[in-house]
């Protein structure tokens, strides 16, 4: 299960984003809904055979407006194919009852990992890292920092820069600030400008394969991240970092 997203206004309402098995087709793929907490559980999004849900991203202003992105992953003895025509970005406007698959300016064809995240004071603002296959030897134009000012109805390319997607990698933007944005991936990648530039590694001296970004909503300064090593904490916007030892 890649995410969990709890309806703010109701919390017997939860939704999940799972991937599915990583081995073999079939399984529980998808988003899931349920409105009793936790008791019982439908499947409102599916995917195919070898495609499950990524990840999830609920708008502030109006919690039945939901955004998931569907990711084709398939794990061998040898090796793994980590995309697929199945992926791609939904939407919804009831609850996740009804969804339509995302297009305005987005990448087509095969996909790879796609994290998504809404601006907290503006949920017409989305952000999109996406993963898409190279044309050798040039990357073919499609990986990337991508968003969108009108609820995903269009999308523009800001950036090259995707973090190794694997598993874990995710996008998040700052509560206070649109232009503000975090990617983790290997290393944790950070945006001040909307895209323009990119730091490639905002938390150097902590650890590798950044998993979870928090930025408090009171304080942009204030940022958290889990990481392969534990638990690191900035009080400056991520310019310099204290790992926090007291974990297992």
């Amino acid at each position: 299960i890649n995410r969990i997203v709890i309806d703010p206004a109701n919390n017997d309402i939860v939704y999940v984003a799972a991937t599915g098995p990583l081995w073999g087709a079939g399984g529980e793929r998808g988003v899931f809904k349920t409105t009793d907490g936790g008791r019982t559980w439908r499947k409102v999004l599916a995917g195919d055979e070898n495609t499950g849900a990524n990840d999830l991203a609920m708008s502030s202003k109006d919690p039945r407006v939901l955004y998931a992105s569907m990711y084709q992953r398939r794990r061998t003895n040898c090796c793994m194919n980590g995309g697929g025509p199945g992926s791609g970005i939904f939407k919804s406007v009831d609850g996740g009852e009804t969804w339509t698959k995302l297009a305005g300016g987005l990448p087509t064809g095969d996909l790879g990992r796609i994290g998504l995240d809404s601006y907290r004071q503006d949920p017409n603002i989305l952000y999109a890292s996406i993963e898409a296959p190279s044309i050798v030897p040039v990357d073919s134009g499609k990986t990337g920092l991508w968003r969108s000012d009108d609820a995903g109805a269009t999308w523009r390319k800001l950036n090259a820069t995707n973090p190794r997607p694997m598993y874990f990698s995710q996008v998040r933007i700052d509560p206070n600030s649109a232009d503000r944005v975090y990617m983790d991936g290997v290393g944790m990648q950070m945006t001040i400008d909307g895209g323009k530039t990119i730091e490639t590694d905002a938390a150097r001296v902590t650890h590798d394969d950044v998993h979870a970004i928090w930025i408090d909503p009171g304080n942009s300064e204030h940022v958290l991240i889990g990481n392969d090593g534990g638990l690191a904490v900035s009080y400056d916007m991520s310019k310099t970092w204290t790992f926090i030892p007291n974990l297992p």
